[in-house]
């Protein structure tokens, strides 16, 4: 947007943080790592049954750092940079004679293959040669698989092998196989060379077959000098199309790019498909070995605090999440029938059957929220694409259909009040275990009951009446006395808190509420939210105080919200302390649907996109590229007097010409492609034109 420096794109430093969980993270959609750390993680290949299981370990070939040569009177300067606009870690050596440099990359269109490159070159006259010594530690052994080193391919080390322990009994053992180039002690520029490159591979597949097939398909592309250069190519063709930055402080830009940066990475280019997605892990998946970041588990998190920013700028990865969901739903019907109760019932913690494998059963047995957020991304993505293939053929339906069954044998009956309440359960707010009528909960169930209904309707499925008959009768308390939602049946005003949970209605949970009762849950939560809870809450909070037009105190919250990211490289810790999970994308998620949907108004409705933008206090002007909507994809850009809206590609065949109605006037102004439109600052909505409609 503006000039600034230093750029918002690129995390340098001269030294590397002294905690190695918060060093950067270089991840696709198949393989992540950390860097110069020992272990890699495969996507869906886990380890240890039942609540044991975790995320495999796999020895790191890229665990390898440049070395100063060995050389009297030099003086080196030594950089490490992350360069989001290349998705690559960059160490450099440079003194008077030489450069030396390691690139390190998750390739970007070819998932199962991590590099890096080393470059060399001369700085001075002087032809004699320049030796550079690499500092490697690997080593062929696993915790979590059995490893056999097999023989080389084409001079790359081969190791194969299988977890030892499937997550059910009877289930297959997940298996690994590994390609690498082999790493010498030393690399050495030539008398008289002045400069060189050296390219070293890391691939990892499913099968013997699958490993050297993508090991070939990547030597093709180091034959005609393209591999780096292809990886480049396609993140650059992802931030032309996705981006999100402000006219502001610096750390803010710096906190968006970061944690869209992290995000996407964990998930497949645009435009590609065919990729098997094994969901989102709180710590992304450079993180899950036995004992840290949940074990590389998928909770709420991915649905609830990822998602929705997933779905507005890359539609064919939010599918894909879902797919998930609808994959793992055996699992979710089992663990409903191990509850006594029917439908689905999605676990806390899920690997790759589905099934419950959460350590401690309390959590799984009364978190039965998850559900809630499953269906709403369901319902988000429904509203975003009008996809009926999804439901209709491709299980969607039944995920939505099976966890209204669950719901409607959760609840009871209760004749004093006449109402159905849901008791025993555990809130977002886990202070608080076996609580009833959960506010935040019940409501989702009445969300979900809505939906499920009006997608029957929708795929011409009989309604059952029950689903409607819950959806208007469950309890969701409220106090009038003090104008405010009890957290649960007997929660009273004082009691601390975790972390988001009442404040969550409204947004990103669709529930209507008036300002006072709105300011009222804020005012109230705020005030006993524990400051050691999660990264997210606090941009929830701000959320609520941009609809309520306070940029003031949205500010504040907002700028609150991103004090858990470490320096250099912008890592996420879960808490404030530098605890909990690390590269905490639940954290990102939360910040990012603070601007991308609180900054804006945005909210996904069956009717269209609403807005409402709010400039906060130091912030000037928001810029949002490559939001989709319905195929068409949208530039949307505010400051404090005008609104800008720009119909920039037609993705999807039959992609319907869109408009945007300004409230309260009703005007309606076509969005035409290539054509920018612009409007006084009001609230509106994009939606489809009444001619598409026909």
């Amino acid at each position: 947007m503006e000039d600034s420096s230093p750029d918002p794109t690129v995390f340098a430093a001269h030294s590397l943080p002294r905690d190695p969980r918060l060093l950067a993270t270089v991840t696709n959609a198949y393989l992540g790592t950390r860097v110069y750390h020992d272990s890699l993680h495969v996507s869906g290949v886990y380890n240890g049954a039942g609540g044991s299981t975790h995320r495999a370990v796999l020895p790191s070939p890229l665990n390898v750092r440049l070395e100063a040569p060995a050389r009297t009177g030099d003086q080196l300067t030594e950089t490490f940079v992350l360069d989001t606009n290349t998705g690559s870690f960059l160490h450099t050596l440079e003194g008077p004679s030489f450069q030396a440099s390691q690139r390190i990359y998750a390739h970007r269109t070819l998932p199962h293959v991590l590099a890096f490159r080393v470059y060399i070159k001369r700085m001075a006259p002087e032809s004699m040669p320049i030796r550079v010594p690499l500092w490697s530690a690997f080593s062929p052994e696993s915790p979590d698989l059995d490893l056999r080193q097999g023989p080389d391919f084409q001079g790359f080390r081969y190791l194969y092998g299988h977890t030892f322990t499937p997550e059910q009994p009877g289930r297959a053992q997940k298996e690994v196989h590994m390609l690498w180039t082999p790493v010498p002690p030393s690399l050495s520029l030539g008398k008289g060379e002045e400069n060189r490159t050296w390219d070293f591979l890391t691939v990892v597949g499913g099968s013997q077959m699958e490993a050297q097939a993508c090991l070939t398909e990547a030597l093709e592309l180091q034959a005609r000098d393209s591999l780096y250069a292809t990886h480049v190519q396609a993140w650059a063709q992802f931030w032309t199309g996705c981006s999100l930055d402000v006219a502001g402080p610096l750390a803010v830009r710096q906190a968006l790019r970061s944690s869209l940066y992290y995000l996407f990475s964990a998930l497949p280019q645009p435009g590609t498909s065919g990729h098997i997605c094994h969901g989102l892990s709180p710590g992304g998946l450079s993180n899950g070995s036995q004992g840290e970041c949940y074990w590389g588990h998928v909770f709420w998190d991915q649905d609830l605090w990822m998602f929705p920013n997933i779905l507005l700028f890359h539609p064919e990865a939010a599918r894909a999440l879902l797919e998930y969901r609808v994959r793992t739903l055996r699992g979710a019907l089992e663990n409903a029938q191990a509850l006594s109760y029917q439908g689905a019932k999605f676990a806390w913690e899920s690997a790759d059957s589905g099934l419950e494998v959460c350590p401690e059963d309390i959590y799984g047995a009364q978190e039965v929220h998850i559900n809630g957020a499953v269906v709403l991304a369901f319902q988000l993505y429904y509203h975003a694409t009008q996809d009926l293939q999804l439901f209709q053929e491709a299980g969607g339906w039944d995920v939505v259909s099976a966890v209204a069954e669950f719901w409607c044998s959760r609840v009871e009956w209760n004749a004093e009040e006449k109402k159905f309440h849901l008791r025993g359960v555990m809130p977002p707010d886990e202070y608080h275990a076996g609580v009833n009528n959960s506010v935040y909960t019940n409501v989702l169930v009445q969300n979900s009951l809505y939906f499920a209904a009006a997608l029957a309707r929708d795929l011409g499925q009989p309604v059952p009446d029950q689903w409607l008959v819950v959806a208007d009768k469950i309890k969701v308390p409220f106090d009038s006395k003090w104008n405010f939602h009890p957290e649960f049946d007997g929660y009273e005003p004082g009691e601390e808190v975790k972390q988001a949970d009442v404040i969550l209605l409204g947004y990103p949970v669709p529930f209507s509420l008036s300002p006072d009762v709105r300011r009222r849950n804020l005012e109230i939560y705020e005030a006993v939210t524990s400051p050691r809870g999660p990264a997210m809450t606090w941009s929830m909070f701000a959320v609520g105080w941009m609809e309520l037009k306070d940029p003031s105190r949205a500010q504040d919250l907002l700028d609150r919200s991103i004090i858990n990211i470490t320096e250099p490289f912008k890592v996420w810790t879960e808490n404030a302390d530098g605890s909990g999970a690390v590269n905490f994308l639940t954290g990102m998620g939360g910040f990012l649907q603070a601007v991308l949907f609180g900054c804006t108004g945005f909210r996904i409705t069956c009717t269209g996109v609403t807005f409402d933008p709010l400039c906060l206090t130091g912030i000037s002007r928001v810029c949002v590229s490559g939001i989709f909507y319905q195929g068409n994809r949208l530039n949307f850009t505010f400051c404090k007097d005008s609104v800008t809206i720009e119909v920039t590609a037609q993705t999807w065949p039959k992609a319907p010409q869109l408009e945007a109605e300004l409230w309260p006037s009703r005007a309606q102004l076509p969005l035409l492609l290539g054509q920018k439109v612009s409007f006084p600052c009001s609230a509106g909505r994009i939606q489809r034109s009444p001619s598409s409609l026909l």
